[in-house]
């Protein structure tokens, strides 16, 4: 993991139009990410216009931080109708973009045809389109065949009817199948079983709380690390613990050797490796060795999204909080999803480490100077626009503070070695 700078200041760029976003992963079936789904959080009221969709496009396609972010990623984006013909689509590349059009609404629907032509136009151009599962029934069956993606909410719907949409969509072999709003491990087994190739939900963002699993070796060790950094324990005593765990000392002087470093020298002695450190940045990178070393089954999704959350958490902390509580935030976002990548509940997780109050507080009972930043947090990846207005009000930050917070969150978390 490089040693990055120091956040950037808001840019003069970011004038009050400025977009604002947040984006959900779409996974393939060994739960990696194939796309991603971006929601515009900069809309009034939830109005959704073609200017908006191009806003959106142009924004996030032409920061520098989300190239990086975006790099070998599908973006799907929602928009409307009237986007196709509006021009604006020209600025953006078609091979990087698929849009999301919702059905017609029952007056429009004598429009089917006429919207055809657009869509086909649009097709003919490079761009991917993805429908719900209404352009599998009428009256929508003639575009079924321009679909590169059909969504299919299975949240409500039993596996005899997911059955059968699946078996309608098969007579468009070209289409992949994306089955939205998983929730549940048992909601994702079946969709494989159906035939489903990509998933959406918050399966996959949000904790599963499991019992009955104990902490794999590497993990305990690394929690004993936390804990003896926490407790400023000498540089011997942490230098054992290094000792006796092969991968643990591996990734540390593979880290603190990397080219972020800039040494001069290779580093090889534990000891001198922990005093080049300092404890600051030992726990810092202990916390993340814990969150990116997630169980069996766990996605790779989730512990690349818990480190977003740290590094979110600990921007927008920056500007209101001390240098301390802002290191504190950074441990919240990125232990908030630990019963996931653990295997075991958040308050069981937890347990082993000595962490301060408002640590706890802001985990366990959602309270306390650090409960707002992480509620603010995961309204930006659900795009849940009440949760997002509320906490960002609270904390006295505006969206576009917000947006370039996430964008630099979410690109600090691209660089981070693997």
């Amino acid at each position: 993991m490089p040693n990055l700078p120091d956040p950037l200041p808001w840019p003069e760029a970011v004038a009050p139009d400025t977009t604002a976003f947040a984006r959900q992963a779409i996974l393939n079936l060994n739960r990696t990410i194939f796309g991603f789904e971006l929601f515009d959080r900069s809309l009034a009221q939830g109005t959704h216009t073609s200017a908006s969709d191009a806003a959106l496009l142009f924004n996030v396609l032409s920061h520098a931080e989300c190239e990086v972010l975006m790099q070998r990623k599908i973006i799907f984006i929602n928009c409307t109708h009237d986007t196709l013909a509006s021009g604006h689509l020209e600025l953006v590349p078609p091979e990087r973009v698929v849009l999301e059009l919702p059905p017609l609404d029952a007056p429009q629907r004598d429009d089917v045809e006429t919207h055809l032509m657009a869509l086909t136009d649009i097709r003919r151009r490079g761009f991917r389109l993805a429908f719900d599962q209404s352009v599998l029934t009428e009256p929508h069956l003639s575009w079924r065949p321009l679909a590169s993606f059909i969504k299919i909410d299975i949240s409500h719907a039993s596996e005899s009817e997911l059955s059968a949409w699946v078996q309608m969509a098969r007579q468009n072999p070209k289409a992949r199948l994306i089955a939205e709003k998983v929730e549940t491990e048992a909601q994702f087994a079946m969709a494989q079983d159906l035939g489903f190739t990509l998933f959406q939900g918050y399966w996959f963002a949000k904790p599963i709380l499991l019992s009955g699993k104990t902490v794999r070796p590497a993990q305990a060790a690394i929690i004993q690390l936390i804990n003896l950094v926490r407790q400023q324990a000498s540089t011997a005593q942490i230098e054992d613990v290094l000792k006796r765990d092969p991968t643990l000392s591996f990734n540390l002087l593979r880290f603190i050797n990397s080219a972020g470093f800039g040494l001069k020298h290779e580093i090889t002695s534990f000891r001198h490796a922990v005093m080049m450190l300092g404890l600051k940045k030992l726990f810092r990178w202990a916390a993340l060795l814990l969150t990116t070393s997630q169980g069996a089954g766990t996605s790779p999704a989730v512990a690349n999204l818990a480190v977003v959350r740290g590094r979110l958490m600990e921007l927008l902390a920056a500007d209101s909080l001390t240098p301390e509580e802002c290191d504190n935030a950074f441990v919240v976002g990125v232990f908030s999803m630990l019963d996931t990548l653990l295997g075991m509940p958040l308050a069981q997780a937890i347990e082993a480490i000595a962490l301060p109050d408002t640590v706890v507080d802001a985990l366990l009972h959602k309270q306390g100077l650090l409960a707002p930043y992480l509620e603010l947090t995961v309204a930006c990846e659900n795009a849940d626009d009440a949760m997002f207005a509320k906490a960002s009000a609270t904390l006295k930050l505006s969206s576009q503070q917000v947006n370039w917070a996430h964008l630099q969150a979410l690109s600090w978390t691209e660089t981070l070695v693997d």
